[in-house]
């Protein structure tokens, strides 16, 4: 009979005071469930990562761990955003389990699928990935805009894993090595396929939020794609010199057609195609510019190897 391992759910919470009571019931029989068909073992725990709530979210989570063992919490002592939080609950608890997953605690992602997710650890596979099997829920801007930003990171040579968010599990082994990446521009979608070892993919249907609001409005979510985008690749860089030396073959081309109409006598300039040179060229070099100011923003960062997170508390079964 194999050795169950010890499972620990990792779930980022900001602001979730509406939404943690179904979560934390649903997760509950669900760990109950996994332990009775002895998938985990007895030691396996609920954590739950406080990311600087304003509302009774940490006083919830406190509550939790008083009334029942199975639940514990990491205090951070502040927000650092939802990648920071998922980090400092991974490698708050990597020592204490053999194997984590996360989840958001909207429970929109299917709980059911971590049976699927442990019976694909013990066939051997130190990360298991949850995938989306479709996105028929979405509103067509967003699975558009979605799929697109899959297909686009995908085109600039990120290795990043199609429909997947951040539920995931990963083994002791995979958290050890997330560890050895020390960068502050944190994409772990991103990072994690970087690590290696024997992967697995889980599909499930995304269902609704149990409750509470969405923490990840529209301007958010272009924030985290672009820290994404500029974080995995330097594709966009080698394209604004593709576009440099574009548009210097063809300014050759404009001077020698230039010269050709001064010699001849057709010295008439146009206004048309001279404004929308000056606009074109002047759009490109700033933007170019604007790219390029991305990346030394965030080597500035890096620079300064700032710490991502502080726990100022860890509620286990020791206190």
């Amino acid at each position: 009979m194999k050795q169950t391992a010890v499972l620990y759910l990792v779930i980022p919470c900001y602001n979730e005071e509406e939404a943690l009571p179904e979560t934390a019931k649903q997760l509950e029989q669900k760990m109950l469930s996994l332990m009775q068909k002895q998938l985990i073992h007895q030691n396996s725990r609920i954590v739950f990562v406080n990311d600087g709530s304003k509302d009774k979210t940490w006083k919830l989570i406190q509550q939790y761990h008083e009334e029942n063992h199975l639940f514990q919490g990491v205090n951070l002592s502040r927000n650092k955003g939802h990648q920071n939080a998922l980090l400092a609950g991974l490698m708050t608890v990597k020592t204490f389990c053999d194997v984590t997953i996360s989840l958001d605690a909207d429970l929109q992602d299917d709980i059911d699928a971590i049976d699927h997710m442990m019976e694909k650890y013990y066939s051997g596979c130190e990360i298991v990935y949850g995938v989306r099997n479709s996105r028929e829920t979405d509103t067509f801007f967003k699975k558009t805009t979605a799929e697109g930003y899959y297909h686009l990171m995908q085109f600039l040579g990120a290795d990043i894993v199609f429909n997947h968010a951040d539920y995931r599990l990963m083994s002791r082994k995979a958290l050890d090595g997330l560890e050895q990446f020390k960068e502050a521009n944190l994409f772990l979608r991103g990072i994690v396929p970087m690590i290696g070892y024997q992967t697995g993919e889980v599909y499930y249907a995304r269902k609704e939020r149990t409750a509470g609001e969405s923490k990840y409005p529209l301007k958010k979510m272009l924030s985290f794609a672009w820290e994404g985008l500029t974080s995995l690749t330097i594709k966009p860089i080698k394209m604004v010199t593709t576009c440099g030396a574009i548009v210097f073959f063809v300014s050759i081309i404009m001077l020698i057609y230039c010269l050709i109409r001064h010699f001849t006598g057709e010295t008439i300039q146009g206004w048309t195609s001279t404004v929308v040179s000056v606009w074109a060229i002047g759009g490109l070099q700033l933007l170019s510019i604007g790219i390029i100011g991305e990346y030394i923003g965030k080597v500035y960062l890096e620079s300064k190897a700032r710490p991502k997170y502080f726990v100022t508390e860890y509620l286990n079964d020791e206190q």
